[in-house]
Order: C-alpha cells, then sequence, then structure tokens
C-alpha cells in the first residue's frame, strides 16, 4: 500500500493543489480527503499495465484475521439431497427468456456448500481485539446475545461479480448491523468468470432458503420472512434484485420446492435494499462511453484497447470464449441478470436504493423510472458529488453517514411498519445534506423502450424492437 501511495504522490500533489485552488469539479463540493481518495482509487483501477483476472481476483479475495468491534461466525450452509432449488431456478430462466432472443443454452451450475458470515456489533470489544477462540456456533451464539431486533440482512457483496468477498466488506456490514440492532448473513457466493451466470443467483436463492429453514446442521433458528431485508451493492446489488424478481416469479406462480425432504413455499421478504446496483450488466448506458472524465466517479469509462491489454490467465478469457465476465453471451441480456430487462416488478416488497453522481447513477435511474411505474414503494436518493458505493470508499463523509442512516430507517420501518412507506425521491447535497423532491418521470429524458434496445444491441443477441416494447 505505502509503494501505490509513494508512486501516485505526483497525481495526489496535482490534486491537492488544485482542489486548495478550487479549480477542479470536486472541490466544488467535496473536502480535500475525499477528493484524494476517489483520484487515488481511479487511477489504481486504470493501471497503465492492468493484471490478469485471476491476480486481481487473488487479491481482493484474501482474507484477514477478525479484530475489533465486530462479531463474525461463518456456516456452510451443505448443498441439499434434493436438486428442486436448481431445477426451479432454471425453470424460471427459461420460462422468463422472450422468444426474440436467439440462443437456448442454460448452463446448470452445480449444487455445492455455501458459506456465509453472520455479522453482528461487538460493543464491548477494544479497536484491535481479536475473536474469541471458541467454536463458530458458540460466536453466534455471543453474536445474537447483543441482537436487540430480529432484523436480519441478506447482504451480497460488490466487486464486479469476480471480484472482493464477505471479508472486503465487513465494516460497511458491520455498521449496518449496528444501525438496524440485528444481525447480517453476508454471503460467499461463487464469483465469475470460473462460475458466471446463474451460479452466484442459485447460491443467494440456497442462502434465503437457509435463512428460512435452517438444514439439520444449522445453528441459528429459522428467520421469519418479514424479519428479512435483501441488500447488496454494486454487483452484489444486481444480485440481490436477481433474487428479489426470482423470489417474485417464484411465489406468484406458487411453486413449492423440496428442500431436506419437506415441499417449503416461497414467501416474500420484509424488503429490498441496495447501495449503487449494477442493473445492466452489458455496460450500454451512455456513461460508460462518453470520452470526458467522470470526476465524482472513481469507475473507469469502458476502453477496448485497456481489455485488450489484460493479459491472458487460467481463468481469462474463457473457454469458450465470450464477452462478458458475469455471463455467457446470449445469457447477459437474460431479465435475472440485467434487471433493467425485466417485464414487471408489479407485487414487489418495498425497495430503497441510492446512488451519486457515477457512472451507474444513469442505469440506476431508469430502473427505478421502471420501479416506480410498477407501482412498487421505493425509496429513492441520489447523493450529490459522490461516487459509486461511497458509504464504504468515503466512510466519514457527511453524506455516507446520512445515507447509512437513511438505509437503515428504511429497513426498520420495511419490518415494522411496511404500509407506510410510500415512493418517494430526492436529491442530497454533499455538503449541507439538504433534501430536493425529485419527480420520479423527470429522472432521466430517455425512454425505457430505448434504453432497453442499447442493452439488447450490445449483448448481440437478436430481439427485435417490438420484442422489446412488449416488455413494457
Amino acid at each position: 500500500m505505502l509503494f501505490i501511495l509513494l508512486s501516485k504522490l505526483p497525481l495526489l500533489t496535482r490534486v491537492a493543489i488544485l482542489h486548495v485552488l478550487k479549480l477542479s469539479e470536486p472541490s466544488k463540493y467535496v473536502d480535500l480527503q475525499s477528493n484524494l481518495v476517489v483520484s487515488l482509487m481511479r487511477s489504481v483501477l486504470t493501471p497503465a499495465n492492468p493484471h490478469s483476472i485471476s491476480y486481481s481476483q487473488k487479491l481482493t479475495t484474501r482474507n484477514e484475521e477478525i479484530k475489533g468491534r465486530i462479531w463474525i461466525s461463518l456456516y456452510a450452509s451443505p448443498p441439499p439431497p434434493e436438486t428442486d432449488i436448481r431445477d426451479s431456478l432454471l425453470n424460471v430462466m427459461y420460462s422468463m427468456r422472450d422468444e426474440g432472443i436467439r440462443g437456448s443454452n442454460t448452463r446448470v451450475p452445480e449444487l455445492i456448500p455455501v458459506e456465509a458470515e453472520w455479522t453482528g456489533y461487538r460493543a464491548a470489544a477494544s479497536k484491535r481485539e481479536p475473536l474469541p477462540n471458541i467454536s463458530e456456533s458458540a460466536k453466534y451464539h455471543q453474536l445474537m446475545k447483543e441482537c436487540k431486533e430480529p432484523t436480519t440482512v441478506l447482504y451480497f457483496h460488490g466487486g464486479a461479480y469476480y471480484l472482493c468477498d464477505p471479508a472486503t466488506h465487513r465494516p460497511l456490514v458491520k455498521k449496518l448491523a449496528k444501525l438496524i440492532k440485528g444481525r447480517c448473513y453476508s454471503v460467499r457466493y461463487r464469483l465469475a468468470p470460473q462460475d458466471p451466470f446463474p451460479s452466484a443467483l442459485l447460491d443467494a436463492l440456497v442462502s434465503y432458503f437457509t435463512l428460512l429453514y435452517p438444514p439439520p446442521d444449522a445453528y441459528h433458528d429459522a428467520v421469519e420472512p418479514e424479519h428479512i431485508v435483501i441488500a447488496g451493492d454494486s454487483a452484489g446489488g444486481n444480485l440481490a434484485f436477481a433474487l428479489s424478481q426470482l423470489i417474485l416469479q417464484l411465489h406468484h406462480r406458487d411453486i413449492d420446492i423440496q428442500w431436506y425432504g419437506e415441499k417449503r413455499k416461497v414467501p416474500l421478504p420484509a424488503g429490498v435494499s441496495c447501495i449503487s446496483p449494477w442493473v445492466d450488466i452489458t455496460q450500454s448506458s451512455p456513461p460508460w462511453h462518453v470520452e470526458d472524465a467522470h470526476p465524482f466517479d472513481y469507475l473507469p469509462r469502458l476502453r477496448p484497447d485497456f481489455e485488450a491489454r489484460v493479459p491472458p490467465c487460467e481463468i481469462w478469457p474463457a473457454n469458450p470464449p465470450r464477452k462478458f465476465i458475469y455471463a455467457d453471451d446470449d445469457l447477459v441480456a437474460h431479465p435475472l441478470a440485467t434487471l433493467i430487462m425485466n417485464r414487471s416488478w408489479e407485487w414487489s416488497p418495498p425497495v430503497w436504493m441510492c446512488t451519486g453522481w457515477e457512472i451507474l447513477s444513469y442505469e440506476n435511474k431508469a430502473f427505478a423510472m421502471k420501479l416506480f411505474a410498477d407501482g412498487v414503494p421505493l425509496v429513492f436518493e441520489e447523493y450529490q458529488a459522490m461516487p459509486h458505493v461511497f458509504p464504504m470508499c468515503l466512510a466519514r463523509a457527511p453524506s455516507s453517514r446520512r445515507c447509512l442512516e437513511s438505509w437503515a430507517n428504511f429497513i426498520r420501518c420495511a419490518i415494522e411498519n411496511p404500509g407506510a412507506i410510500e415512493a418517494s425521491a430526492a436529491s442530497i447535497t454533499a455538503q449541507t445534506l439538504e433534501e430536493t423532491p425529485l419527480r420520479f418521470d423527470e429522472l432521466l429524458e430517455d425512454r425505457l423502450e430505448d434504453i432497453q434496445a442499447a442493452v439488447v444491441k450490445r449483448a448481440g443477441v437478436g430481439v427485435e424492437k417490438a420484442d422489446v416494447a412488449a416488455r413494457l
């Protein structure tokens, strides 16, 4: 880390000078520390000599010793003796494909143990105190002693579906657990490109069932669905919404799933809440392709020359070859992969979603417009001058504190009084945190039909414009 900082000193010096002189765009909205962090992250994510996919993945999935005011209890849900949960997912996937989209191959992921981290706040610990040397079950019961509410967040970490791990997101998940006075179940789902779509979605559904209907070796009691809120950030936000749509499909088709010898219902959760969700896996929206830099975000725009310079490794390019890391080419526009392609979100539980002034803000706004049009009780917040997943990378920023409080308030309301949640959209200023109401129908000028057409064009799948219009 020290070497990286030293190598970036010229860049950071330039950013600091422009900030002090008020000559950069971010200096008008954020403090110097936030500007430096975003500039550093942007530079690190666009190196002159990119690393291989496998190197980057290993770098961001290394576990670290758990210390401080956090409880972590590991549990690996064993694969059920039946394949019904996987078969139900595949049947829904097939039924949601449009006849106008060519290609009928669907990967059949293996049912494997799905590990997750029970995460809670450990109030009495010092900042450097390690976890006690006790069993995972004992850690879980110690965690539960500090939970004041039955609230359970089923959490999916971000990382473009090929990076990161629950370990990288522990600080954020711990803060959320503290604010809700409950616990989080942070899932170590399978990563691409080794395990592409729908492997992670299968792991997500297994994790949801693990909460509802604990396997025989589980040390937690069954969690009521009205106490569960699904959550995630970035790619984890994609997975959270994909799981939500899958649950909607299974629930309203009244499909029972054989799970450890019993037929089980698929109930709806209390709500869904996501930070900067990645809802268009094809990256077809205009902000990904503009020449100008995004001064408030660290995510780099798409650069074909950069992608061409990524050195090959044992996991990428894929064999057989495909364009997208997360999904096969004929599945990348599937409604459970690119969420903006779904026909309807009617009857969805309440949703909370936030975005910043980031590359994903365009697709986030398009998705918010779709949810609102479908009658979903949606709380949408846009944070001025904030980057992608800002509560995690700019933890001390006023906007991050405001966002976490809003997130936790939504979760509490979704569980205690969901009927009180009404659709609303607001913009929050960076310094004063002043709220300005927004109209959903004015978030974007572009039509959803055109946005979906751009998705299928970039995905390279055969679908007629009429088929896209039929989704609306």
